[in-house]
């Protein structure tokens, strides 16, 4: 009987901003990042030659995958079962969608079922997928991966930092976000110019916020967009009374506000007929 080929692989392609990752151990520690607590499907964004997607069909879970990458398309769909004889790649368990993840509708590919989303995300659109996994926090309960170790740090960071910002807020306004690793550049084929960092968001059990959404998100990207001013002037755009800038919550710069802080402040402005 004639051997399977499983010799085929895939090229990274610098316009998709594929990085490979080709450490098995720091591969099976960003699929055990996932809790499996409270979903049954997970989702994996760029699963590439899919040393991560081997790991996650190790779970208790149904897997899809979305790639943009044709060549990709075509190895996960023959090479990659025929290298994996062990694991479930039936349809039932093991799902492939070609296109990309920023297009597409969660909510119409999981039927508004629960799914985490996890993946070794491009660079260049990781903070898009955390927006997009934001407006879907009806539906994502958990999101682990691997950003850029900047971008990484800055979502997760408190307070009171300079790289604490919009990405921050607006994340850690719906998710429980943890910094969980580094990953250096040299376990990737190419290596990255920078390390990399593995963070896990899970969704907080109130994820609905007490202000209006649209309002809060505007007051965050608006102070922001001025970090060194005080509210008073980088929020003056809301025409706010004399009275309210006189307020003690304006003489300070927005890296200094909690999150609950920016709900306050987003109620504030609300009730003054913003």
């Amino acid at each position: 009987m004639k051997k399977p080929d499983t010799t085929m692989s895939v090229k990274a392609k610098k316009h998709l901003g594929q990085h490979f990752l080709t450490d098995e151990g720091i591969a099976k520690n960003i699929a055990d990042a996932l809790t499996e607590n409270g979903y049954n499907n997970v989702l994996e964004i760029g699963p590439g030659m899919g040393v991560l997607t081997k790991y996650l069909l190790q779970k208790k879970l149904n897997v899809t995958v979305i790639e943009l990458d044709r060549e990709s398309i075509v190895y996960l769909r023959s090479t990659f079962p025929l290298e994996h004889l062990k694991l479930n790649t039936s349809e039932e368990r093991f799902k492939i969608i070609e296109g990309d993840f920023l297009k597409k509708s969660l909510s119409e590919i999981f039927e508004k079922k629960q799914v985490a989303i996890i993946g070794n995300f491009p660079y260049n659109i990781s903070t898009q997928i955390v927006f997009k996994a934001i407006e879907n926090r009806e539906f994502v309960p958990e999101f682990a991966g691997m950003f850029q170790k900047e971008v990484a740090e800055r979502i997760a960071e408190k307070k009171g930092s300079k790289i604490y910002g919009i990405l921050s807020v607006l994340t850690q306004a719906f998710f429980d976000v943890e910094y969980l690793f580094t990953v250096p550049p040299k376990v990737f084929n190419p290596p990255p110019k920078v390390d990399s960092g593995v963070i896990r968001f899970i969704r907080k059990k109130n994820y609905s916020l007490p202000v209006d959404e649209k309002l809060f998100f505007r007051v965050v990207k608006t102070a922001f967009n001025q970090r060194r001013k005080m509210l008073r002037s980088s929020l003056k755009s809301f025409n706010l009374s004399d009275s309210l800038k006189e307020e003690p919550i304006f003489a300070k710069r927005p890296e200094q506000l909690s999150v609950q802080q920016f709900i306050e402040l987003t109620e504030k402005l609300a009730n003054n007929g913003i």
